[in-house]
């Protein structure tokens, strides 16, 4: 049993050990890595040797935060806890990178899972393949993003090979999050509306603008990447333990920009099915 201290990022001492002992490079090193053989052979024809299996975690405690009963809200507390601990999770695994001196990292999964220790505590974790450029980007710099860090990416093997392949690089994985209180409808409301076809506007607005408070937030991120778009963006909602009245909206996706301001997409290649 250890008693190793945590790095100033949250990384477990045991998990730079960890990764010390894949060495990267040198003669009969191996590499760890999540892709599918597929996507292993993408990423290497894109140019980028898979150096390491690399992870984040953080278990939080949300807190507390209860919404009007009558009125649409966002529930700022909630969201700034949502968005820290994935941010913490996210951190530590691009420093688990960065300890690999890679330039990326490619198939991305950030997901959420509640645990036992209590109703209001989770896990966020963040797990991809730290990945090692064969040559710099082919209109010069580097592959890390404005920020000095890896880049991060939750493309597919077969989308991140196909976006290299186009021109572009990633910059990081963006995202936003609003949690949002969605009032509750006056008795008189619920009544009037029995039997009929009606839109609920009080509900329509509330989901109309939590969803646009996460994208807005998802695209300050892009921009503070100076990146040229969001590819892959997926909008979900999750109503984890609040109740139905509360609800998080969550946007995420990946920044990118061109490697050359005068490349041409080449263009696809149509291919016809014999079968049928």
């Amino acid at each position: 049993m250890t008693n190793a201290q945590p790095s100033a990022e949250g990384v477990p001492a045991d998990a730079m050990r960890r990764l010390a002992e894949l060495s990267p490079g040198k003669p009969g090193s191996i590499f760890t890595s999540d892709l599918s053989v597929n996507e292993f052979l993408l990423v290497r024809e894109a140019g980028f040797k898979p150096i390491g299996l690399v992870l984040g975690s953080s278990i939080y405690h949300v807190g507390i935060q209860i919404g009007r009963w009558g009125k649409n809200q966002e529930l700022e507390t909630l969201s700034q806890a949502m968005y820290h601990a994935r941010e913490l999770a996210m951190t530590r695994m691009e420093a688990e990178a960065a300890a690999l001196g890679a330039d990326g990292i490619v198939g991305v999964r950030l997901t959420v899972e509640a645990r036992e220790f209590g109703n209001d505590i989770a896990e966020f974790i963040a797990i991809g393949t730290a990945v090692k450029a064969d040559n710099p980007p082919p209109g010069g710099g580097s592959w890390r993003n404005n920020k000095e860090q890896p880049f991060t990416s939750d493309l597919s093997g077969q989308d991140f090979w196909t976006l290299i392949r186009a021109g572009y690089a990633p910059l990081g994985m963006v995202m936003g999050t609003c949690v949002y209180h969605i009032a509750h409808q006056k008795m008189g409301a619920v009544f009037s509306n029995m039997g009929k076809n009606v839109e609920i506007e009080q509900f329509t607005q509330a989901l109309y603008d939590a969803r646009e408070l996460a994208m807005a937030r998802m695209q300050a991120e892009a921009e503070s990447l100076h990146a040229e778009g969001v590819v892959g963006v997926q909008l979900n909602a999750h109503n984890h333990r609040w109740g139905g009245h509360t609800t998080e909206f969550f946007s995420i996706g990946t920044a990118v920009r061109p490697l050359r301001a005068d490349h041409e997409i080449e263009r696809p290649t149509m291919v016809l099915s014999l079968d049928g």
